[in-house]
């Protein structure tokens, strides 16, 4: 072989080398960068971890919440707020009832004629309408109008009208779903916003007025004849069909609870009540806080990123509205200091782009390639990456931290076995049978 040929050799030789050598170093840097991101995902299943010891921490935490909050005014996270609500629903009631639901992404105005058996329902029509994101940091005005012209729309669809006894005025039930102190069972001022709606003039008012005043101004005749929030109308809900039931936990955008409560419990109302007998909490339990909740720092940087920083920091860890965006910053952390998927997606830096139900789908995939995870991730983050895991670890920490704190105020109800009815993001019922030692 001549010297041409040798040089040839060697310099292919040399070239092998050298290719052969970046494909194990970029083999290599991806192994170790892959090491890192389940190191990532190690580390936030080890922050989610809620062990039995754990959770009998949070409901001891939550029972001291409780007692401090049916004790005095303000001396406490939960607020443990009345309802004047002293009679459920009993399963005998007649007629045609009106209600409008608000208290998240959507709200929601029902018709339901009840034939006097319990579970009887005879017909039922429900409008099911988004609400626009203006609307959410606009004015009280603009908002209780909207709600008022879908609600006049509703009532002018109703079918059979010529039925309808022409002096018969319709009662309305106003089922709002934020902190509200009652002051009656049909009115209330409201205290504070959640769910992402800021509407600073209507803090300080009266919820039923606002509404009927926008009602009255659409020329609709119909009265609020009461007003509660979620909770207390799944509570309804459940004992209409029920008799046993004594609580109710809501965890869908939001989440809370409430249940019945000796009057005489209630420290700090007694001058205001005058019936005894039983009565509905609303213990307002979002903004319940305990140092034994295994918040991670993806919780602190939604928390402070929120519109409502250092509040409602339970809700903010188990409830609808905030999990997916969890998912979606442990992503942004994969993407950008790890260095393992390319260029940083634009929508992995928009807030709620990832939203809870796509987060949920993702972890009921079980197609062996994993096909409706890719597609979500795709089509919204544009993200090709395997995240099953992560969507898991994230869901059963929900789960366990939502059931946890339910034990309490059901041990603190009933000292025997009992029954009780639990709704979860409006869908279903479960029945739980507990006996309490």
């Amino acid at each position: 072989m001549g010297k041409v040929g040798v040089k040839l050799a060697v310099g292919c030789a040399v070239a092998a080398c050298v290719v052969a050598s970046v494909m194990v170093g970029r083999r290599v840097r991806r192994k170790r960068a892959w090491r890192r991101v389940v190191r990532v995902l190690e580390e936030l299943e080890e922050g989610c971890a809620t062990p039995v010891g754990r959770l009998r921490q949070v409901v001891d935490a939550m029972a001291v919440e409780m007692h401090a909050g049916l004790v005095s005014e303000g001396g406490s996270k939960l607020k443990m707020l009345l309802t004047f609500v002293h009679n459920l629903p009993s399963g005998s009631e007649k007629g045609t009832y009106y209600a409008l639901d608000l208290g998240g992404t959507y709200f929601r105005i029902l018709r339901v004629q009840l034939g006097g058996q319990r579970s009887a329902v005879i017909g039922q029509d429900v409008d099911r309408r988004p609400i626009p994101q203006h609307l959410l940091t606009g004015t009280s005005e603009e908002l209780f109008d909207f709600i008022a012209s879908s609600l006049k729309d509703f009532v002018e669809r109703e079918e059979n009208v010529s039925e309808r006894i022409p002096s018969e005025r319709r009662e309305l039930g106003f089922t709002f779903s934020f902190p509200v102190k009652q002051t009656s069972s049909s009115s209330g001022i409201l205290i504070k916003w959640t769910k992402g709606f800021v509407i600073e003039d209507m803090v300080g008012r009266d919820v039923s007025e606002c509404l009927q005043q926008a009602i009255s101004k659409k020329g609709l005749d119909m009265r609020v004849n009461v007003l509660i929030n979620d909770t207390v109308g799944t509570l309804a809900v459940g004992h209409y069909h029920d008799e046993d039931t004594v609580a109710a936990v809501i965890i869908g955008t939001g989440t809370n609870a409430c249940y019945l409560e000796r009057a005489d419990a209630i420290i700090k109302c007694q001058r205001l009540l005058t019936m005894p007998g039983d009565l509905v909490v609303n213990m307002e339990w979002g903004n319940f806080w305990s140092s034994h909740l295994p918040r991670t720092s993806y919780d602190n940087d939604l928390d402070a990123d929120s519109p409502n920083p250092y509040d409602q920091g339970f809700e903010k860890m188990i409830s609808g509205m905030y999990l997916g965006d969890i998912v979606r910053r442990v992503i942004l952390r994969m993407s950008e200091e790890l260095d393992v998927f390319g260029l940083v997606s634009s929508k992995l830096h928009v807030p709620f782009i990832l939203r809870t139900p796509l987060m949920a789908a993702m972890h009921e995939d079980d197609t062996p390639d994993f096909r409706e995870v890719a597609k979500i991730l795709r089509d919204t983050l544009e993200v090709e990456l395997f995240l099953h895991l992560l969507c898991s670890c994230i869901l059963n920490w929900h789960v366990w931290l939502s059931l946890a704190p339910i034990f309490h105020p059901l041990f603190h109800i009933l000292p025997f076995i009992f029954s009780t009815f639990i709704i979860f993001n409006h869908t279903y019922f479960i029945k739980i049978k507990l006996h309490a030692n």
